[in-house]
């Protein structure tokens, strides 16, 4: 139970870190960027060590794939980070109402400058990039504990720094589903495509490594 417990503490401060600096803080690119990269850095280095801090079900459905956690597990983290997300969304939804915002805005990912192939795409891309460089340094083999917490950081936000502009940058079904469940609309309407290209993109990540020598 400490595992899932770390599970949603760790996606609760991504998801109200990150979207909180979209809406609350009104930040740049370069902010928002920061935002999510150093809140995964932080919570990888708390609470990663409890749970392995995936934060994000595409990073553990690579790491059931690569036999790294049971299903068992895989399932208690999944909903773990889905809890950790409703609730980081609902804080931001009561503050950015408490501030007298639109709350039609809680930092949602959708695409409206490209078309629904280059989103799916661009999602797909950009967390097969990040899942394998997750896989790659957290390898026993190959891996670096000592500083793979800022490593995955780096890589989270210079993904979000190429996507943000396309899709919103989400690399993670959770942190797409929190703020589409009360803003609704379009964000809710495309938010298949922030659960399945996730998870193609972790699929493939833990094929690619696998074969870059990850595992045992």
């Amino acid at each position: 139970m400490r595992k899932y417990i770390a599970e949603i503490i760790g996606t609760f401060v991504l998801v109200f870190v990150g979207t909180g600096t979209v809406v609350i803080a009104k930040g740049s690119t370069l902010t928002i960027d920061l935002a999510f990269g150093l809140a995964v850095t932080v919570m990888a280095y708390s609470v990663g060590a409890i749970s392995g801090g995936h934060f994000n079900p595409a990073v553990s459905l690579g790491m059931l794939l690569n036999k790294r956690i049971s299903g068992k597990d895989f399932i208690g983290y999944v909903i773990s980070q889905f809890i950790g997300a409703i609730l980081a969304s609902a804080m931001v939804f009561d503050l950015v109402h408490e501030l007298g915002l639109s709350t039609k805005d809680l930092g949602q990912t959708d695409f409206p400058n490209i078309s629904v192939g280059g989103a799916f795409v661009t999602e797909t891309l950009v967390t097969f990039l990040f899942v394998l460089v997750i896989l790659l340094v957290t390898s026993r083999k190959l891996g670096n504990s000592n500083f793979a917490g800022l490593i995955i950081g780096l890589t989270l936000g210079l993904m979000i720094i190429v996507a943000l502009n396309l899709t919103g940058g989400s690399l993670n079904p959770a942190r797409s589903f929190g703020p589409a469940l009360f803003v609704g609309g379009s964000a809710m309407a495309h938010y298949w495509l922030y659960l399945t290209a996730p998870l193609v993109g972790a699929v493939l990540a833990a094929g690619v490594s696998q074969y870059l020598g990850s595992e045992e």
